[in-house]
């Protein structure tokens, strides 16, 4: 029993990591927490079984719809951030709230307000593992979301580490003023952080679509999930953000099968109001030190 809660916590938690991996980079960029990264999953979701439904290629749809989201990110870094960034970091995290509720109710004109689902990357069939009584079921599509996080967390290292724009967003994370006056720009960075945080959220989106479906307003609990993730974590941290929402997934799952289902989404609120208070850094959140 405890087996299947383990991965299916692991499966959830995949997912909230790629959210929480989303919140770290436009944090780590521009010190503004995006409240719209939710958002970007709910558009992934719903963009790839628009785009399978009309006719295309499974493959085809999933890269188009993070293409979409990708542009919505460019977007709103373009038109809403921008503009306001001389404004304080509490402006801007109302920008960013102002903008998923537009997102949503433009989901419901774009699309509409039913549920939706893709077909399962390779079959439905249930694999068993292990014993009968100590062992687990578990779908294809849950190897999908584990292997496909597994390999996005790895790019996303070598991009950061190996590439000249990956090492500019960690310069900028730094030190913005050093950064700027190395030749960086930081505007170009900004852009790049929030184009890449919706293309994750986006993948997010879609490889959950065949287990949980999707519809306009998935993002919303997602978002908040992803974020308790990240402050677990420690808001910032990649690593962090990675084994915050593993973390959290796993919370939620043996607590749903141990204590009661019905508190299942109280755990990620729960979380955040206990890391704020007892661990305001996160688990592996950078240590601030001031001297005297």
């Amino acid at each position: 029993m405890i087996a299947q809660y383990v991965l299916s916590g692991l499966t959830t938690g995949a997912i909230y990591a790629l959210v929480a991996l989303g919140f770290a980079i436009i944090y780590n960029a521009s010190h503004v927490i995006n409240f719209a990264q939710g958002e970007f999953v709910m558009i992934g979701g719903m963009a790839s079984a628009a785009f399978f439904d009309a006719g295309l290629p499974l493959p085809v749809a999933i890269v188009l719809s993070i293409g979409v989201a990708t542009l919505v990110g460019l977007l709103l870094e373009k038109l809403a951030v921008e503009p306001a960034r001389d404004a304080s970091v509490i402006t801007l995290i109302i920008i960013t709230i102002g903008a998923s509720i537009l997102l949503r109710g433009l989901a419901t004109l774009v699309w509409d307000k039913k549920i939706h689902r893709l077909p399962a990357f390779s079959g439905e069939a249930p694999i068993v593992i292990g014993s009968t009584a100590g062992g687990a079921t578990l779908l294809p599509q849950v190897l999908w979301v584990l292997g496909v996080s597994a390999a996005a967390v790895a790019l996303l290292t070598w991009f950061f580490r190996r590439t000249l724009t990956g090492k500019a967003i960690l310069a900028v994370s730094h030190n913005r003023l050093a950064a700027r006056l190395m030749g960086i720009s930081v505007r170009r960075v900004l852009a790049v952080s929030f184009g890449l945080s919706a293309a994750l959220g986006a993948l997010a989106g879609a490889l959950i679509a065949p287990i949980s479906f999707t519809a306009w307003d998935v993002g919303v609990m997602l978002g908040l999930k992803g974020f308790a993730a990240a402050i677990l974590g420690g808001l910032g941290s990649s690593a962090g953000a990675v084994l915050g929402g593993l973390a959290l997934g796993l919370i939620e799952s043996l607590g749903a099968g141990y204590l009661s289902s019905a508190y299942k989404d109280v755990f990620a609120f729960l979380i955040i109001i206990a890391a704020l208070v007892f661990l305001p850094n996160g688990l592996l959140g950078r240590r601030a030190a001031e001297r005297v």
